[in-house]
């Protein structure tokens, strides 16, 4: 049996199935759907490209048959083991034909079958809409300190004591900067990055505070939702780290390693700030990249780079962050941040303590 759902309804099923194409499902897909194509990338432009150049009727037939080779793959090789009790929900872009034959045949196996209404168009419609409305109904605790004080260990660290983290650039998979990019991790489409803080956002409770980095707009090639970062700047409470240099400069080291271990790669971030800095000034950094001198390099890129950029935007951005608390952190140790998060929590932390 097939039913139909909206997307009010997306939970309580055992499993959701996106059979869109890999591409399609890379761009964007429902968070923890799973990628069972009907067609594949290469034979959705076939099946295309027979319909405008042949006939619709050559077109049905040739995709009537990859669909039906496709489906039995997926039975066999992903499907065969759930049980009779078994509920998925399939979509595809509309609701329509893609959808509807992966349905069919599910359901005439005896799986009690649900189709999305109006398919991936429809959901990403929602998200449009609810990121719009979804950040007035929280109350956001900013997390701010210049470059290298820790904030994003201090927002994982709150994360493993249960509170509730929005953290962008982990879903951006980017560190914010000119020289953020993750190596091996590209960004995700902006699309993927919206469903992720929707999907986020949905999950949390309106009641408890979201802890969460302040950002600027842009977080590497990506948009902050207009609602939330205006949220952010507007009304929340922001929390001010401070670490010394010395410790910002350790840190920094440990966490773009990448760049020790392959100069050649910062090499080629640094020229990007030739605009900023001027050439002289980046033949120093990169000579101080090529000798190996980290310490230096790193220290001159907070003192002239980094830092009065951070200043400028966040006297921009967050009118209220003098008013917010000063926290010192004597190192940037994992304990540093724990003990950090259990004074941010003190409720939670004497519960955690009472057990």
């Amino acid at each position: 049996m097939t039913g139909v759902v909206t997307v009010a309804q997306l939970t309580g099923f055992d499993e959701i199935i996106d059979v869109r194409t890999p591409t399609e499902f890379r761009e964007d897909h429902i968070p923890g759907a799973v990628n069972l194509p009907v067609l594949y990338d290469e034979e959705r432009a076939r099946v295309g490209t027979l319909y405008k150049q042949v006939s619709p009727f050559e077109a049905r037939k040739v995709g009537a048959a990859l669909i039906s080779r496709n489906i039995a793959h997926h039975i066999e090789h992903h499907l065969m083991d759930r049980p009779r009790d078994w509920r998925p929900l399939v979509y595809c872009w509309r609701g329509g034909k893609r959808s509807g034959a992966l349905s069919h045949i599910l359901s005439e196996i005896g799986w009690k079958v649900s189709r999305l209404e109006g398919g991936y168009k429809a959901y990403r419609r929602r998200v449009i809409e609810e990121l719009a409305t979804l950040p007035a109904r929280f109350h956001f605790h900013i997390v701010c300190g210049p470059t290298g004080s820790g904030k994003s260990r201090l927002l994982a660290a709150l994360a493993r004591r249960g509170a509730q983290v929005l953290d962008l650039e982990a879903l951006a998979a980017h560190r914010g900067s000119v020289l953020g990019s993750l190596p091996d991790a590209p960004q995700p489409s902006q699309k993927w990055f919206e469903s992720q803080v929707w999907h986020a956002l949905g999950h949390f409770d309106p009641a408890r505070p979201v802890f969460v980095e302040g950002e600027s707009k842009k977080i590497g090639n990506l948009r902050v939702p207009e609602a939330l970062i205006q949220r952010m700047w507007t009304t929340g409470l922001c929390i001010r780290l401070h670490v010394d240099a010395q410790q910002r400069v350790a840190l920094l080291k440990e966490e773009y390693r990448h760049f020790l271990e392959q100069p050649a790669t910062l090499l080629s971030r640094l020229d990007a700030l030739t605009a900023l800095h001027g050439a002289e000034r980046i033949q120093l950094w990169r000579d101080l990249a090529t000798a190996g001198r980290w310490d230096e390099l790193v220290r001159d890129l907070l003192e002239k780079h980094y830092d009065p950029s951070y200043t400028r935007s966040m006297a921009r951005h967050y009118p209220q962050l003098e008013s917010g608390p000063l926290l010192e952190l004597r190192d940037t140790s994992q304990a540093a941040y724990d003990l950090l998060a259990n004074e941010l929590m003190p409720d939670l932390a004497e519960k955690l303590h009472a057990k």
